[in-house]
């Protein structure tokens, strides 16, 4: 029997920590900019019809009609199902404009996959409390970078653990804020570096609510990319009571979250969030498909809600066809077959981690160190002698005829030296790596 989304999850979590004294205050949190975004009427009108009976006679929108547009119906062959038919009164919705949150059958699905997954305790708040709020966006990185938007004034401090995800650190350098290193090891950021760091704000400073204090903590808690580090349970644990003490937000960025290659799933920060300080990024870019560009956030409503006010002047909604495909997919499956997807995803990194591993014993033992990732599908590896990998990839490593990624792209500052490379899995096979790292081998030899 298929096993439920509860099960993948993490053993039952131990009663949460007590109540907070207050609720949230998060207007402090949100820039000037974010703040005045109002909603768009036209949104509203589109959301409105789209709720209405047929009977209604609207000649307010601005809508095309759709009997002009060429396509009529589609069938789509799925690898494990039955092939999903959208017929014409389907396609019709799909061509069209939608809300801006996300179509209301996806968006129920996905809170609910939520709230069976990760048992919010906020999945029950009022809204003003930081209820559970759930939008979609056009992959998790639109969700990232509208949230540093709404998030960040020039000035601004924020926390994160690099080497750390080159999209991110190119979103965030433009705001203008203050980016803090926290140090990680394999099993993510130390919460006794992190704890040292907020050490120099005092609780004069988080009771005043001091414009210095860190805005948030940024971290990919699952396989990040590209250290392939994956933060312990007792870890997250301690950080969360750190962003209490010190009333920061937590941004949990998790796109490997359903690539961990051993079970039960480790908790999420999202499991554990009492306050409603977890935003947390989820994505069906790296199990369903990284084209169709989708991906949603969960988190309090008040800052979600700001979200969705941008996403309605930016891209106005995620793409309706691609939301429709998704949807029945995913109702076609149910959460066990949505799970039993998950679960030939994961054997197939597995076995392509193997390889990968196997391969990196074989070739590159005596010229560099690494440890196996707990999930996602990437290896860093550190090469002996080497201080800055960047000429030597970018250069050299072309001549050779293999090509990985300097480690220097995920530094704060992507000038400092790295004596890392970052390796992928997803797509070359067993015998590929093989090669791949045979000419890394020769390639560092002949710079030793």
């Amino acid at each position: 029997m298929p096993s439920s989304a509860a099960n993948r999850c993490c053993p039952p979590w131990p009663p949460p920590p007590p109540r907070r004294l207050a609720d949230m205050n998060y207007s402090r949190f949100i820039t000037t900019v974010s703040a005045a975004r109002k909603a768009s009427p036209i949104r509203l009108l589109t959301e409105l019809m789209q709720k209405s009976p047929p009977s209604l006679i609207s000649l307010a929108g601005g809508a095309p009609n759709p009997n002009v547009f060429p396509f009529k119906r589609a069938t789509i062959a799925i690898g494990h199902g039955t092939a999903l038919e959208i017929e014409e009164d389907l396609m019709t919705r799909a061509l069209q404009y939608s809300a801006s949150a996300g179509i209301p059958e996806l968006l129920s699905w996905l809170k609910d996959f939520q709230r069976n997954l990760h048992n919010p305790p906020t999945a029950n708040y009022s809204p003003e409390q930081g209820q559970m709020e759930v939008c979609v966006t056009t992959g998790s990185q639109e969700g990232l970078c509208k949230v540093f938007e709404m998030l960040i004034n020039p000035g601004d401090n924020i926390l994160l653990d690099a080497p750390t995800y080159s999209g991110t650190l190119a979103a965030l350098r433009p705001l203008g804020c203050n980016i803090i290193n926290v140090p990680s090891d394999q099993h993510g950021i130390i919460p006794k570096a992190l704890k040292e760091i907020l050490s120099a704000w005092s609780p004069e400073d988080v009771k005043n609510h001091s414009h210095h204090l860190p805005k948030f903590l940024y971290t990919i808690p699952n396989g990040c990319n590209p250290t392939g580090n994956s933060l312990n349970t007792e870890r997250k644990k301690e950080i969360y009571q750190l962003a209490r003490k010190y009333d920061f937000l937590i941004i949990e960025d998790d796109p490997y979250y359903f690539l961990q290659f051993e079970k039960p799933w480790a908790p999420t920060f999202l499991s554990m969030d009492v306050d409603g300080r977890v935003i947390r990024t989820d994505s069906f870019s790296k199990i369903l498909s990284s084209g169709l560009r989708i991906g949603f956030l969960t988190g309090p409503k008040p800052l979600i809600d700001r979200v969705i006010l941008h996403i309605q002047v930016s891209t106005m909604h995620t793409s309706t066809f691609t939301q429709v495909i998704i949807s029945q997919l995913l109702q076609q499956w149910g959460e066990n077959g949505f799970l039993e997807h998950i679960d030939r995803v994961v054997e197939f990194y597995r076995t392509q981690w193997d390889a990968m591993l196997v391969a990196a014993d074989r070739w590159l033992k005596d010229l560099a160190e690494w440890y196996p990732p707990a999930a996602g599908m990437f290896l860093w590896i550190k090469i002996k002698g080497v201080s800055d990998t960047q000429q030597l990839i970018m250069e050299k490593a072309l001549q050779k005829e293999v090509l990985l990624v300097p480690g220097g792209a995920f530094n704060i500052n992507s000038l400092e030296p790295s004596s890392y490379v970052r390796a992928s899995f997803s797509l070359s096979s067993p015998a590929q790596m093989d090669l791949a790292f045979k000419r890394l081998a020769d390639l560092i030899k002949e710079a030793l």
